[in-house]
């Protein structure tokens, strides 16, 4: 019997990992020391290095989030199956990209536009959190990994890193769309088992001179364009535009805005400077104002900006209703159905024919008021899907007509020639149609008229001296037409009442 030792039977001299251990230790010192050595951020002294790198936050921020999934459903199996994963590499490759995604959203932070946000905060604690749970993870499962060893500290670990990422990516994720996100279109019971108010009912939209000029016209226009960064945990240049008061004060370049003066403006000197110029807003890659947004923007800065006015309290013209059709068409068609209530003094057959058209232009075609028998019609929410022929439609009811919009749409002469059978009507609006002299000549019959807007037409000299034969006019629009100023001239001494608008 031989004496022999067979070595490969020997117990493996197990290695610790004390090498692993004391780096990850290092690495969890480091990033907990990070925010206390950096300091506050001020993103105008940071070198355009850290900008760069700190982008990279939310391409790399991903990896991590994989990969820990992907490692908590390993362990869940094995679990039940009893085959551990021994190898290391998973929880490495967690815990590196977890450092680089903590450290990339670190330089992010530092790069400036995100002071004073308590969910930024909260976002940066939480990250820093999850990157060090990740390396303690890694640290456990290196000590675990050998044959026999216990899992379940690195278990823990591992659930509680994914629990801390979770809670950190729901932050960030607010951060970059809002709040309530995830929230915003949840249903009644879902929203009352997380503690949150039932969702208001739907209003009807209101008409457009009842409508608050900033909160529902000029704050849905910065919401859009301009909020996604100026708001709580994302104001660049220091500057909030989700509230009022915020837009107000401003930020570190001064004033937001300047009550009754669009052009001294700060806000509206960046959205008019070129393109090209770094500091025009939005930046590059971003959508800015579109030019009704903008001179919707001005208008209202240009009327004090007040936050509580409604539209009828402004000097709202024909070219800013125009263009706040173009931004939000409802606010020119807003309006309640016509129904027997509002108009009590209107016949069966009138409501019961009004009710039958305006399916056919829904929003289109009201009652002037709850207990009157005159109609008001717009067509800007069908722009040039409305043609002679769908107008000539409204016929039977044209002779109880007391205001007709049809800018921008696709009418001609024929269309107007029918409202001469309209003898109480006192606003049409043509603007921006393919109307002609012609028109003028059914104008004229209609001596109620008080507002008449030819704005952007092919009328010229010859058919507008006609209309001083309407002494009850108030108001005459003639921006971007061919009339002459001379023409002008005449016909202002016809109608000494009525202001003449050639332009803004």
């Amino acid at each position: 019997m031989s004496n022999e030792i067979d070595l490969d039977e020997r117990p493996a001299k197990t290695s610790r990992p004390y090498f692993l251990t004391l780096a990850g230790l290092l690495t969890i010192g480091g990033l907990v020391a990070l925010p206390f050595l950096a300091g506050e951020p001020d993103g105008g002294k940071m070198p355009d290095m850290v900008r760069f790198l700190g982008r990279f936050h939310p391409v790399i921020l991903h990896l991590p989030i994989g990969i820990f999934v992907l490692i908590l459903c390993q362990e869940f199996v094995a679990m039940f199956t009893g085959k551990t994963q021994r190898s290391i590499l998973p929880a490495f490759l967690g815990a590196a990209s977890a450092v680089l995604a903590m450290l990339a959203g670190f330089l992010l932070y530092q790069g400036g536009g995100f002071e004073g946000s308590e969910l930024v905060e909260d976002h940066l604690w939480g990250g820093l959190g999850f990157a060090c749970l990740a390396v303690l993870s890694f640290i456990a499962k290196a000590w675990s990994a050998g044959p026999g060893s216990s899992q379940a500290f690195y278990r823990v670990l591992v659930l509680s890193s994914v629990g801390v990422m979770t809670y950190a990516s729901h932050n960030g994720g607010s951060i970059t769309h809002g709040e309530d996100y995830l929230t915003k279109y949840a249903p009644d019971p879902i929203r009352e088992a997380i503690g949150l108010e039932p969702k208001k009912p739907k209003q009807e939209a209101k008409p457009l001179e009842e409508q608050i000029a900033y909160a529902d016209i000029v704050h849905p226009i910065l919401e859009k364009r301009c909020v996604q960064c100026h708001k709580e945990g994302k104001s660049k240049g220091k500057f909030r535009m989700d509230t009022y008061e915020l837009l107000l004060a401003g930020g570190k370049e001064g004033d937001g805005l300047e009550p009754g003066n669009a052009d001294d403006s700060n806000i509206v000197y960046r959205i008019e400077l070129p393109e090209d110029d770094e500091e025009h807003m939005p930046p590059d890659g971003k959508e800015g104002l579109d030019d009704n947004e903008l001179a919707v923007l001005k208008w209202w800065i240009n009327e004090g900006a007040d936050p509580v006015k409604t539209v009828a309290e402004l000097n709202l013209t024909d070219e800013i209703r125009a263009a706040i059709a173009k931004i939000v068409p409802s606010a020119a068609t807003s309006g309640d159905a016509p129904t027997a209530a509002k108009a009590d003094t209107a016949s069966a057959d009138l409501v019961a024919m009004v009710a039958k058209l305006s399916e056919e232009f829904p929003g289109g075609l009201t009652f002037e008021s709850q207990s009157s028998a005159n109609l008001t019609f717009t067509g800007v929410s069908l722009r040039k899907n409305l043609t002679d022929e769908l107008f000539e439609k409204l016929a039977p009811v044209l002779p109880k007509m007391v205001s007709v919009d049809l800018s921008a749409s696709s009418v001609t002469d024929a269309s107007v020639a029918l409202l001469a059978g309209s003898p109480d009507l006192k606003l049409i609006r043509l603007a921006e149609t393919g109307i002609t002299d012609a028109s003028i000549d059914t104008l004229v019959k209609l001596q109620n008229l008080e507002s008449v807007n030819l704005y952007g037409t092919k009328v010229t000299d010859e058919g507008v001296k006609k209309l001083a034969a309407l002494k009850n006019l108030r108001s005459l629009y003639l921006w971007q037409t061919a009339v002459t100023p001379a023409a002008i001239a005449e016909l202002q001494k016809a109608l000494p009442d009525a202001q003449i608008i050639t332009g803004i």
